[in-house]
């Protein structure tokens, strides 16, 4: 699966990991987190994140 970069704060999504402390599970790839996600560590939206 691809990683993603948040370009304002540096925060890599691994989709391997997921983001737990915000519901999100293990195994889910960027393209199918919930529209209204944001970056966990500076609340950015997913268009600010590049393919790493």
């Amino acid at each position: 699966m691809k990683h993603y970069i948040c370009d304002l704060c540096g925060y890599e999504y691994d989709p391997e990991v997921g983001d737990p402390d915000n519901g999100i599970a293990p195994g889910t790839a960027f393209e199918d987190l919930p529209e209204d996600w944001v970056c966990p560590v500076c609340g950015a939206s997913k268009e600010s994140f590049s393919e790493v």
